[in-house]
Parts: structure tokens; C-alpha cells; sequence
């Protein structure tokens, strides 16, 4: 039990840095607008995911409190 609570501290110390680095990604997503016969209209639209700094940090505070309290049992 206590690696499994190891293993999922530094899992969110690990996913806190990262959030708190990239802080969000864009994606492109391919749409049909229209299509007529063998004629297709497509639209490529860009989408951003915003992530907050809020979360990063809770995620790597919650983490370590989870390594630290998991080493003293």
C-alpha cells in the first residue's frame, strides 16, 4: 500500500511540473463545412485547451504531501 501511494505522489508531482510548465496545448481539428457531389469544403479550425496554474499547483503540492507523509508510515 505504501508504494502504491509512492507511486501516485510522484505521478502528481510529476503531472503539477508539466501543467505548470506548458500551462495549455492547441490541437487542429479537420471539419466538413459542406459537400456537393465528389466536392468537399473543409475547414481547419484551432482549438487551445487552457490549463490553469491553480491546478499544476495543487496536483505538485498534493504529490508531496503524498511522498512525505507515505515515508513516514
Amino acid at each position: 500500500m505504501k508504494t502504491v501511494i509512492n507511486i501516485l505522489g510522484v505521478l502528481l508531482v510529476v503531472i503539477g511540473i508539466c501543467v505548470l510548465g506548458y500551462q495549455g496545448f492547441t490541437y487542429t481539428q479537420h471539419e466538413k463545412i459542406a459537400q456537393i457531389g465528389n466536392i468537399q469544403v473543409t475547414a481547419d479550425t484551432e482549438n487551445t485547451v487552457h490549463l490553469s496554474p491553480i491546478l499544476g499547483g495543487l496536483a505538485l503540492i498534493s504529490g508531496v504531501i503524498l511522498v512525505v507523509f507515505a515515508g513516514r508510515r
